[in-house]
């Protein structure tokens, strides 16, 4: 029996269309990577008996990266980026060990077919599945077709039949024009990026911004923000004036006038039309006017409107409100939500999603009414030929989904029933009134037909007093007549929607790609939102956009990034080569980058006025060991340590605190250590300024810490200090923290292991001795007399942490509450470290450890 291999994009997504394909009759096991699970069940392809596995990948398999060398800042020249610096791809996530995974389930299959989602994206993620895959799948005969592809816009049972029926081939054109942007994001992106995070962080401390990126499409999105704040700084209020009159229609009623002159910016000429009105009793009706008019029901709901809507009236960020979209459709609620197209083809079932909405609590009697009086066609929008537009596919309560994804389901489900309602029908009135030789107006408006506003009842035309009935000739007595003195007011900051609404318009990223754009350039700290959801950009943001002004325009305008993006889709479309586009667009910046470098004075002005230089920033903290003067530490991210003697920058660890270590010095270099912490609950450890920057030894790394150096002797080393291997992570040693007492702690230098030990011992040592059993380092402890866990008045006692049965008693391990990027093993990650070299290297606990110690020192985790 031949296998069929199907891959999703998602593993939820897996499980429902395999549901829908096997009718329930299936069978699943979690993959070897413990996060996608395989459907297995025996069904009908090709007009043969086969075994189906429907798998599923996390998005991308794959990512693009640099060559070795090349992903080092300190080792190439940003300009070789550009051309010279090989890429390749990787695995985007290798924890998931995607790679392997899809190999063993593919291997010996006979067909594949591609469930990735209908996108430029999904198309590219279905060629990395199958470069992974097809060499490990049995050979075809000559000339039998063995990839399909699936196209679907919706997880309901009818389009995922329909799909499994009409299987097509993957768009490679599609593919290459993703792979073509990655490429560009990644060149263009990197290489000016490096260059201004190293020159401006290099003279200014207070920037408080780890990277100072520059993205092709996240700079003139930035640009669209502080243009804004130019013209909201700039503008100039003027003082006008506005001719105000009532009249009384009855007794206990009276009407407000429109002035026809709206507005004089003259107080004299204004004052005299005032002196020209205020004296008449009577306003005399010129005309009167009723129409009936028409609000015209929304176009069908695509991505742009459902983000822009999601933010001004929902309160959700973009990509906070895409990721929950993307949720709802895995989940069968709504259809594919990344779409451009705003009209629903000929031949599309309206009425089946709307009948599932007959019974629903909030909107059944509106689609009963539907029903059974017929629906209105919507309105002819636009159709990109994607997907077919943002549609509810069944009925869900808030129970179910939670508040904020109903807050969106609800949203997109009344816009759904507004598009196939009738528009909402009022009658306008209007009359036009002469008081002396000044003209004004009053309108009304009355509703006659509610139509979509029912179900949209934000949209409806809000309640008027009709007006009196009245006909040319007649007259009113007049109320007062006054002058209102007002003033223009500034424009207010942009909104994600107007935002949103600016990218689309100038072809600024793509429906998938603008909550991302928008998304960093917060996280970078170049806008703050405020209330409102409005973006008002930092004083970084600010130089950054005034900077690339100064120097190149085009580098923060959107006119060459939309350009881009037409290229990218005529490669989508088979209509231009790939490598020909690549290489103009990469030639384009590379010209620009060159420029920009040799006139980044010009950005570097603007930063000196608002930015404060690294020598005048921080405090004094620690002394350097050159010229011996204060250092000074500077908090702002990325926080680091300053010798203005010697212009010297030592990079720190991050999201912890810094604090001088006891005036110690480094035996290597005469620096004084620094302790670096996560927190009472965390770990700590000191570190050498200089070694942590340069270090000492082969076996050590950038960034590393005194508890993983190799120094022989050194009294805060590993190889002093190191007890034996983490219970946890392979490569990690499990070292003392000797600033921890009197709550002494034991953590490992690589994972967030933290051992808890010893509480109120008065002094704790690593003694020379190894324990017999499992070649750990053995503790030395003084223990408090009046709390002494000892017999007798015994108060000191050397063991093993891991063999000792006194010691196992008060050993506690647990995760630290933070932990730094260094450290980024955990449970389960391997990574390397240098061993001790010296009197003794740290032992491998589980290398004679028996069984029941290994037992008992597992219970211990919480």
């Amino acid at each position: 029996m031949k296998t069929v291999l199907m891959v999703a994009e998602k593993p939820s997504l897996a499980q429902s269309i395999a549901k829908i394909l096997s009718q329930g009759n299936m069978s699943s096991h979690k993959g070897l990577n413990g996060t996608c699970s395989v459907h297995e069940y025996t069904g009908t392809f090709a007009g043969q008996t086969v075994r189906f596995k429907m798998t599923s990948v996390c998005g991308h398999v794959m990512t693009l990266d640099f060559l070795g060398k090349y992903n080092k800042w300190d080792k190439v020249d940003p300009a070789e980026l550009f051309s010279q610096a090989p890429t390749e791809k990787k695995e985007a996530n290798p924890k998931l060990n995607m790679v392997k995974f899809l190999q063993v389930e593919g291997k010996g299959c006979d067909y594949i077919v591609l469930w990735l989602d209908c996108d430029k994206e999904g198309e590219n993620i279905c060629f990395e599945v199958l470069d992974t895959v097809l060499p490990v799948m049995n050979q075809a005969r000559s000339n039998e077709k063995t990839v399909f592809r699936a196209r679907f816009s919706s997880i309901t049972d009818t389009d995922i039949c329909n799909a499994m029926a009409r299987l097509g081939e993957p768009d490679h054109n599609e593919a290459l024009s993703v792979d073509a942007r990655q490429e560009l994001d990644l060149r263009i992106g990197c290489a000016f990026t490096r260059f201004q995070t190293k020159y401006f962080q290099g003279k200014y401390g207070n920037l408080d911004s780890s990277l100072i990126s520059f993205g092709p499409c996240q700079t003139p999105t930035l640009g669209f923000c502080v243009e804004r704040h130019d013209k909201i700084q700039s503008f100039k209020p003027e003082t006008y004036w506005v001719l105000q009159a009532k009249v009384n229609a009855d007794k206990d009623r009276s009407l407000l006038l429109d002035w026809d002159r709206v507005r004089v910016f003259d107080r004299e000429i204004a004052q005299m039309f005032l002196n020209m009105t205020k004296s008449e009793k009577e306003a005399q009706v010129e005309a009167t006017s009723k129409k009936e008019k028409a609000k015209q029901r929304p176009l069908a709901l695509n991505t742009v409107e459902m983000l822009r809507v999601a933010s001004s009236s929902l309160g959700m960020g973009p990509q906070h409100a895409m990721q929950t979209a993307e949720r709802l459709y895995t989940q069968g609620y709504i259809s594919y939500p990344r779409t451009e197209t705003t009209h629903y083809p000929e031949n599309f079932d309206l009425k089946g999603p709307l009948r599932q909405q007959a019974n629903h609590p909030y909107w059944a009697d509106t689609v009963k009414q539907l029903l059974t009086e017929g629906i209105n066609r919507p309105r002819k929008g636009h159709d990109a030929g994607d997907h077919p537009p943002i549609t509810p596919m069944r009925s869900a309560t808030e129970a179910e989904l939670g508040s904020e994804a109903w807050r969106l389901y609800e949203y997109i489900t009344r816009h759904f029933i507004a598009t196939i309602s009738y528009d909402c029908k009022y009658l306008q009135s209007s009359i036009s009134f002469r008081i002396g030789p000044e003209h004004f107006t009053c309108t009304g408006k009355t509703v006659i037909s509610p139509g979509f506003t029912e179900i949209m009842p934000w949209q409806s035309i809000p309640l008027e007093e009709s007006l009196p009935t009245c006909q040319r000739g007649d007259a009113f007595s007049v109320g007062e007549v006054k002058l209102l003195e007002k003033q223009t007011t500034p424009p207010d900051y942009l909104t994600e929607a107007e935002l949103i609404t600016l990218m689309e318009k100038h072809g600024i990223g793509t429906d998938a790609s603008i909550p991302v754009h928008i998304n960093n350039i917060c996280q970078r700290n170049y806008v703050t939102v405020e209330s409102g959801r409005r973006l008002k950009p930092t004083n970084l943001g600010i130089v950054l956009v005034h900077g690339y002004y100064k120097i190149d325009a085009e580098l923060v305008l959107p006119t060459i990034r939309s350009a881009v993006e037409k290229q990218l889709n005529l490669i989508a479309q088979g209509k231009a080569d790939y490598r020909q586009v690549l290489g103009h667009t990469l030639d384009i910046f590379k010209r620009k980058f060159h420029y920009f470098v040799d006139s980044i004075a010009g950005m570097d002005e603007l930063m000196e006025v608002s930015f404060s230089p690294l020598a005048a920033t921080g405090k004094p903290l620690s002394r350097c060991g050159k010229c011996h003067r204060f250092m000074k530490y500077i908090q702002a991210k990325p926080s680091r340590l300053h010798c203005s003697h010697c212009d010297e920058t030592y990079t720190l660890p991050q999201n912890g605190t810094i604090k001088l270590y006891k005036e110690l010095r480094c035996p290597l270099d005469d620096f004084e250590l620094v302790l670096w912490s996560s927190g009472s609950r965390g770990k700590s450890y000191p570190l050498c300024p200089y070694c942590a920057n340069h270090p000492p030894f082969r076996d050590m790394k950038k960034g590393m810490g005194c508890n993983e150096c190799t120094h022989p002797t050194c009294q805060h080393s590993l190889s002093m200090l190191g007890i034996g291997q983490c219970v946890e992570c392979e490569n990690g040693v499990l070292v003392l923290d000797p600033t921890s007492g009197p709550k002494w702690k034991v953590a490992c230098n690589k994972c967030n292991v933290v051992a808890h030990c010893f509480d109120n011992a008065h002094r704790v040592r690593v003694s020379p001795e190894t324990c017999s059993i499992c070649e750990a380092a053995l503790l030395d402890v003084d223990f408090n007399k009046a709390k002494s866990p000892l017999p007798g008045d015994e108060t000191q006692h050397t063991g093993c942490v891991f063999c000792d049965p006194i010691f196992q008693e008060l050993v506690e391990l647990k995760h630290a509450a933070s932990c730094h990027p260094m450290h980024r093993g955990g449970p389960g990650r391997r990574q390397g470290r240098g061993r001790g070299r010296g009197r003794r290297p740290p032992g491998k606990p589980s290398a004679r450890r028996p069984k029941d110690k290994m037992s008992a020192l597992a219970a211990y985790f919480v």
